[in-house]
């Protein structure tokens, strides 16, 4: 069986065999549209990892991890790829059917390159972003490479004539305080204010989460909210963003640390004089006598009840190896949180999820896995839905396995819904058959699913 690998820093991802499958009747009845196709034409982007948003006006918006006009060939960004810097995109749809797309800017080494996590859009229309690499900061030995830049994090402004004009508003500095290598995108808040992660740096070089505000007349400050310190039991290396709650507490995970070193769930509460308290909410572990979760790569959701939702890349199943997990993190008396294992994935329905979940209004989840489906390598789109009695019922929504590479593999991203209910996502590889990445692959997909 072939596998792919992710070219970002993560740890491999296992393949996993387990015994569980979707009961008969619940397979893929959801059609799959590819809106657009990404491809080595030396302007458009490739290897999409990030997720997309939607304007008001039904524009889809992304970032390309490779690909554009910006440094490319023998420049700086050829230390990761042949295929240039990274792309912020647009897809707009046309008269009459099908999508036109639009890049809004590409990366050039010193703004940043290697934009990997999905982009946020404030009330004017502004996009923001981050890029894991790249920009002025100093960069020398935080991940053994002596690199131009930590990466940056920028905003995209409309201007006359359907320009967009960058601005980056942060660049990162392995300098032993602030963090760097930023996997993840963006939250941002009422009062403007940016939230996110980074893998490495912070106090520890464990990652950290950070806070940008904008400043009086002009310019952003950074705030480090929390660095995480493995080594005293903390979590380490977030490579998701995020969330917010209403009373203005930050969750998020880590892929790594914590009391197991398999990945933590995190509070981060405010305090008067502008600190932050973490609580660890859920200690990972990787146990065959321990029914768990390791490896949580994705980020969480928040329902209306205060349960917090997310996915583990592996998970052990009655002693047994599995495709990785949907779990959900409950408020309990005296402050502690039960974790409760809503569903284990086995190879048919998917392997390895690393992306956040979404609820729709009925309350039902939805997510991507990375691996898993026909032939256990292309991926999938899977929904579950409460029953009574407290199970959650799976489905197969989608199985990229089931046709050739040309309707995209691997989605790693975190799907959005349009008003209609559909669903709209990326996919790393797929397409035309493309040197995109280590191997020969497509260069990736935006996609739509209707349930």
């Amino acid at each position: 069986m072939r596998s792919k690998k992710l070219s970002i820093g993560l740890t491999a991802v296992l393949t996993i065999f387990a015994a569980a499958f979707f009961v008969a009747g619940t397979r893929a009845a959801a059609q799959e549209r590819v809106l657009h196709y990404f491809n080595l034409t030396g302007t458009d982007g490739n290897l999409p990892r990030g997720g997309l948003i939607f304007d008001s006006a039904g524009n889809l918006y992304g970032t390309t991890s490779q690909g554009g006009t910006g440094e490319g060939g023998t420049g700086v960004c050829s230390k990761i790829s042949p295929y240039s810097c990274g792309t912020v995109f647009e897809l707009k749809p046309k008269a009459g059917g099908g999508w036109a797309e639009k890049i809004l800017h590409n990366f050039h080494r010193n703004d940043g390159w290697l934009p990997i996590g999905s982009l946020v859009m404030d009330s004017a229309g502004n996009l923001y972003g981050a890029t894991q690499q790249g920009g002025s900061g100093g960069c020398k030995g935080g991940d053994g490479d002596n690199r131009i830049g930590c990466g940056t994090v920028f905003e995209l402004s409309p201007a006359a004539g359907g320009a967009w004009t960058e601005m980056v508003l942060h660049n990162f500095d392995n300098n032993g305080t602030d963090a760097f290598d930023p996997y993840a995108g963006l939250v941002l808040d009422s009062a403007g204010n940016l939230y996110g992660t980074t893998y490495a740096g912070g106090s520890y070089n464990c990652g950290a989460v950070y806070e940008l505000s904008p400043a009086a007349g002009g310019g952003w400050t950074e705030s480090i909210l929390h660095s995480f310190n493995f080594p005293a039991g903390d979590g380490a290396n977030p490579t998701a963003s995020v969330i917010l709650d209403a009373g203005g507490n930050l969750y998020g995970t880590t892929a790594g640390g914590g009391a197991y070193g398999e990945g933590i769930a995190f509070e981060l509460t405010p305090s008067a004089g502008g600190s932050w308290t973490e609580t660890i909410l859920h200690n990972f572990i990787y146990s065959f006598s321990i029914y768990d979760g390791f490896g949580p790569y994705g980020g969480l959701t928040l329902d209306a009840a205060g349960n917090l939702y997310g996915t583990t890349a592996n998970g052990i199943d009655d002693g047994n190896m599995t495709g990785g997990t949907v779990y959900e993190l409950s408020p309990a008396a005296g402050g502690s949180w039960n974790e409760t294992i809503l569903y284990y994935f086995s190879d048919a329905d998917g392997i390895a999820p690393q992306a956040s979940l979404i609820f729709d209004s009925a309350g039902n989840l939805y997510g991507t896995a990375f691996n898993g489906g026909t032939g256990n390598i292309d991926g999938t789109v899977f929904e579950l839905s409460p029953q009574a009695g407290g199970s959650w019922a799976p489905k197969l929504l989608y199985d990229f396995g089931k046709k050739s590479g040309a309707y995209g593999e691997n989605p790693q991203s975190d799907l959005i819904f349009d008003s209609a209910g559909n669903l709209y996502g990326t996919t790393v590889f797929g397409g035309p058959a493309r040197a995109c990445g280590s191997e020969t692959y497509g260069c990736g997909t935006v996609f739509e699913v209707k349930p």
